[in-house]
Order: structure tokens, then C-alpha cells, then sequence
């Protein structure tokens, strides 16, 4: 099913308010980390955002995984003051852990014949 304008919109405003967001939060901190927002997907009705976050190094996505999980009112509430003049619903966000890219570069290392598998 195709999303409508509306979502794309939506969708994309969530992006990069949050993409923004979590630059700033990674510039203040002490340790040295990237959180990426990859994707956005919002429901037909906007009242749920799916939000895909890429965090490296690989070694903090765990510890900043869950200090997201636990700030989501917080989120929510900060995404509500950017768009909450453009929206009627604050969406209810949704934070996933993207590894695509993780997932890309373990095909080419098995490709490549440096993985588990053995070359045939």
C-alpha cells in the first residue's frame, strides 16, 4: 500500500527534527557515537510514527537503545512542540534498531569468502 502525501510529510518532518536532534545530543555527550535516523514510516491515520535509528559504534546500541526507550514521553513531547501546530495528533513513536547496514557488510564479507562459510 502506497502512503499517502500527508504521511510522507509527516514522516519526513519526524526525520529530520530527530535527525537534528540526536546530533546535538551526540555532540554534547561524552563518549564519541552517531545515531542516524535511516527511516520513518507513519500509519495511514498519523497517530503511530515507526521510527529506524542506525547507532555506531556497535558497541553503545544497546546502552542507547534503552535510554531511548526510557525518554520516549520526553521524545514525544519535543517532537509535539515542533510539529504541533502541523498535525492535530502527536504520533505515538515507535524507536527500532536499523541494522541494515551491518547486515550489508556481512554479505560482502561472506562474499568475499571471509565469513563462516566456507568458499565452495
Amino acid at each position: 500500500m502506497n502512503e499517502s502525501n500527508r504521511q510522507k510529510k509527516v514522516a519526513q518532518i519526524i526525520q529530520e527534527d530527530f535527525a537534528e536532534f540526536f546530533r546535538k545530543q551526540a555532540s554534547e555527550s561524552k563518549q564519541s557515537f552517531l545515531i542516524t535516523v535511516s527511516d520513518v514510516k507513519v500509519t495511514a491515520d498519523l497517530s503511530i510514527a515507526k521510527i529506524y535509528l542506525s547507532i555506531f559504534p556497535a558497541e553503545f546500541r544497546k546502552e542507547i537503545m534503552k535510554e531511548i526507550l526510557v525518554n520516549k514521553a520526553a521524545y514525544r513531547n519535543f517532537i509535539g512542540q515542533k510539529m504541533g501546530k502541523q498535525v492535530r495528533i502527536i504520533p505515538e513513536l515507535n524507536f527500532y534498531l536499523d541494522t541494515t547496514l551491518d547486515d550489508v557488510e556481512k554479505i560482502e564479507k561472506e562474499l568475499r569468502g571471509e565469513g563462516d562459510n566456507p568458499i565452495l
